[in-house]
């Protein structure tokens, strides 16, 4: 089965935003999602380049509308290639054959009787590059630019939108996913009602040179609107190569300020042109920073290189999928994506990752180990797999992105609440090492189908997470391996490696030090040297770690029953550097006579010792081994 997907192609008089990566991010979602359930995918984007805002933004910088169009043009494909975007073209408005397939619409059109040339005076936006109607304005001000148009009376070609518009309200009342959600179908078909007027598709030459030529009029260039539109056909091939045949109709993914151009003059376009309507519209709402939209007059345009750079690739792809619920705005924030990276990709996912390969490692050398004789709690966390990756396929088809994130993260969920029911750590120091075993092996498989489903979101780590299985991610990424249980064939070795997802600390500033004079050691003041006989009083011995739970609704905490040689409980901050199960059994160094206190409820006696730099935490540990309670003097 074919699949077409597009994006609008962005202007290019700014740089690539936040709501470009959005836009571009999820058509990219999509695709993948497509090629991993077999579907043939062409995924189409690029960039607008002709219009008064080109020419205007070229002047201020003091170059050619051509040499801006290439280098804003090109700081998009820089962009997308940051951002991991798979798209099958990037198509410019500039190219030749899109220019060849502009002049032949219209020409086409023309010809037909539906382009008609007339005089009509108006109020033009230059902002907007077209003429308002009076109930467009706001206050007698354009509503996206808060600037009073200007009266313009001039002749040009107009397009006959006004002799489809019964046919165009039909089409929408008969085919409900035309445009997608629902409550912007509902304001098409409300702009509707009013009697359409018939569109402006030209510009003068004695104002406007930058722009495709009319076939027909040497005299006059394509309005920028009716230039862009026809880059979905153009991009793949109309109407000559077999291409376009193969994947039209398209489904467009935009955002709802371009909702009009794309759901009004486009079809009917399409219409006059004699070609099928495209098959979706998939519209959705802005990126606002503090309940404001972006604006680069209002100086909050977040520029998605610089998230990537400071967080991630696959934490800002995570980021824009889960907290935006497609069709309504979202509100960005630094701390609104901290949040997420640490509690969902840190805690969430990348513990249940980390936690399962270190059993792995410690428990069966590093292998996949065998699984035997299944039980109910096994069933039942391989049932609730199926459950939910069937309800995020099912959401992520219908554009419900967040929704679908949220089925997969309440399988990981459960999936870490198995392995603390599970306990495999006391399953080995009980000698069941098959049914630790078995424990293991189920947990291994729900990775793997994990990271298959989550690979469109977030391909670079699922594909990682694939190859710490002893998987290549290219063989293994396809539909029919999320619901088949025992793919991982036992004796496979694994790589756990470093944590996937580094949890983000909160640096507090730091104190400004004076400096000292090059070449001089610092030295320990006399106060604050310690006597040997308070180095006594220290009552440090080696103490080993026989069970380790997390606490419960805290990120940073373990508790710990420790043997020197009594039995206690010691409350240790290091769940960010260390499992459960990779402390289980581990000597460590124990500050035995610290006075004891209530952290979270739960008596801690004692403290384990550590040292930490820039690269993590480490708990001291005896070079040899020692007997639990051996005293350190």
């Amino acid at each position: 089965m074919a699949f077409y997907i597009t994006t609008p192609i962005y202007y290019v008089n700014a740089e690539p935003h936040l709501g470009h990566a959005y836009t571009t991010l999820v058509a990219d979602v999509v695709s993948r999602l497509k090629r991993l359930l077999g579907e043939e995918v062409f995924f189409l984007t690029g960039t607008d380049e002709h219009g008064d805002k080109i020419v205007q933004a070229a002047q201020k910088q003091g170059l050619s509308p051509k040499e801006y169009v290439d280098r804003i043009s090109s700081l998009f494909k820089d962009a997308w290639k940051l951002l991991n975007i798979s798209y099958s073209r990037f198509i410019r408005t500039t190219d030749p054959d899109h220019i060849k397939v502009v002049q032949y619409v219209l020409q086409k059109i023309y010809d037909q009787g539906d382009i008609y040339f007339a005089e009509y005076e108006g109020l033009y936006c230059f902002g907007c590059e077209r003429f308002l109607t009076e109930k467009e304005l706001v206050d007698g001000l354009c509503p996206d630019h808060q600037k009073p148009p200007t009266p313009l009376k001039e002749a040009n070609y107009f397009f006959k939108l006004s002799k489809y518009q019964d046919w165009l309200i039909d089409y929408i009342q008969k085919n409900p996913d035309f445009i997608t959600p629902e409550r912007y179908r509902n304001e098409i078909l409300s702009f509707l009602k009013e009697d359409l007027e018939d569109l402006c598709i030209s510009r003068p030459k004695t104002r406007l040179t930058w722009g495709i030529e009319l076939p027909f009029d040497k005299n006059f260039v394509t309005y920028v609107w009716f230039d862009a539109l026809i880059n979905y056909l153009s991009g793949i091939g109309y109407p000559e190569d077999p291409l376009w045949q193969k994947y039209w109709p398209a489904h467009h993914v935009i955002a709802k300020d371009i909702l009009k151009p794309h759901a009004v003059y486009w079809p009917i376009m399409l219409k006059a042109m004699g070609v099928e309507p495209y098959h979706s519209l998939h519209v959705h709402g802005y990126w606002n920073v503090g309940e404001t939209k972006m604006s680069k007059s209002l100086g909050n345009i977040v520029r998605p290189k610089e998230l990537v750079a400071k967080y991630g690739v696959d934490q800002v792809r995570y980021f824009l999928m889960r907290e935006m619920a497609f069709g309504l705005d979202a509100n960005f924030s630094e701390e609104a994506l901290r949040t997420r990276i640490n509690a969902d990709l840190a805690n969430d996912l990348g513990n249940l990752v980390f936690r399962t390969l270190t059993m792995v490692k410690k428990y069966f050398a590093g292998k996949v180990p065998e699984f035997f004789e299944r039980e109910k709690a096994d069933q039942e966390l391989w049932n609730l797999c199926e459950e939910k990756v069937s309800a995020y396929l099912s959401f992520m088809e219908g554009f419900q992105f967040h929704r679908a994130l949220a089925s997969l993260w309440e399988l990981i969920g459960e999936a870490n609440r198995y392995v603390d029911y599970q306990a495999p750590w006391a399953l080995m120091k009980k000698g069941q090492k098959e049914r630790t075993a078995t424990v293991i092996y189920h947990l291994l498989e729900v990775l793997r189908v994990i990271a298959t489903a989550l690979w469109p979101v977030m391909p670079e780590s699922c594909e990682k997470i694939l190859q710490k299985l002893g998987l290549e991610p290219e063989d293994f990424l396809k539909k029919e391996y999320l619901y088949q249980f025992g793919i991982l064939n036992p004796g496979t070795g694994i790589t756990r490696g470093k944590a996937l997802f580094p949890r983000l600390e909160e640096k507090e500033p730091e104190e400004p030090k004076e400096s000292k004079e090059p070449g001089k050691e610092e030295k320990v003041s006399q106060e604050d040297m310690v006597s040997f006989e308070e180095f006594q009083k220290l009552d440090l011995r080696i103490a080993q770690v026989v069970e380790a739970e997390r606490v419960p609704n805290t990120d940073r905490l373990l508790k710990l029953k420790v043997k020197c040689p009594e039995e206690r409980i010691v409350i240790a901050g290091v769940a960010e550097y260390y499992t459960p199960e990779e402390l289980t059994g581990k000597k460590v160094v124990l500050l035995a006579n610290l006075k004891p206190a209530k952290i979270r409820g739960i008596l801690s006696q004692g403290m384990v010792l550590a040292a930490k730099d820039e690269n993590g935490l480490t708990l001291l540990a005896p070079e040899k081994d020692i007997s639990p309670g051996a005293k350190i003097s």
